[in-house]
């Protein structure tokens, strides 16, 4: 299944998409920015939450590409994933930060911080600033409350290895925009 969306292809492998999605633009209701980190899961992949199978938590990610996968971390935050490379296949995309751009005072109030370098600076931060909840999960990004825009011009990509994670850590699909200091933590 293609599933294609402003230039960026959800049905090539979850690293490639993660790699695609640096630099884009991305809104839920209007409040968002430009996407500066990533990582990828694949369901090869013992750090993915798809690497048992399908359940009813992970059901989304074995859905159409192009679609949110919604998770509690930690049993405090929600986190955001993109689906990809579908046909029964569980992959996805973490976006783990933002450079906040528009609708600052909505994520401000969210986020109870007027620091800008704070409001997206990691999944669940993330989360918490566009006001994401378990009801997105399963939607297409395509269609509101989501906006994604590919970026319109090419930029220069980091990559190095997943954090936050305890398996699988020497994969390098973890992706982001070069000197951004919205970045969760910085690369190596």
């Amino acid at each position: 299944m293609k599933k294609i969306h402003h230039n960026i292809d959800f049905s090539l492998p979850s690293h490639e998409v993660a790699r695609q999605l640096i630099g884009a633009n991305f809104t839920v209701d209007g409040v968002g920015g430009i996407i500066v980190e990533t990582e990828a899961y694949d369901q090869a992949d013992p750090a993915s939450h798809t690497f048992v199978g399908e359940t009813k938590r992970n059901a989304a990610m074995f859905g159409p590409p192009g679609c949110a996968y919604v998770y509690r971390s930690y049993g405090i935050h929600w986190c955001l994933n993109f689906v990809c490379e579908n046909e029964g296949h569980g992959a996805g995309v973490l976006i783990r930060a933002l450079e906040p751009i528009i609708g600052l005072d909505i994520m401000e109030r969210r986020r109870n911080t007027n620091n800008v370098r704070l409001l997206c600076s990691g999944p669940g931060k993330l989360g918490q600033a566009l006001a994401i909840v378990h009801e997105f999960n399963g939607m297409s990004l395509d269609k509101p409350p989501f906006e994604l825009t590919a970026a319109k011009n090419s930029v220069d990509i980091v990559c190095g290895p997943r954090i936050g994670i305890s398996k699988a850590v020497d994969l390098p699909w973890r992706f982001g925009l070069s000197g951004s200091p919205f970045l969760s933590k910085p690369f190596r």
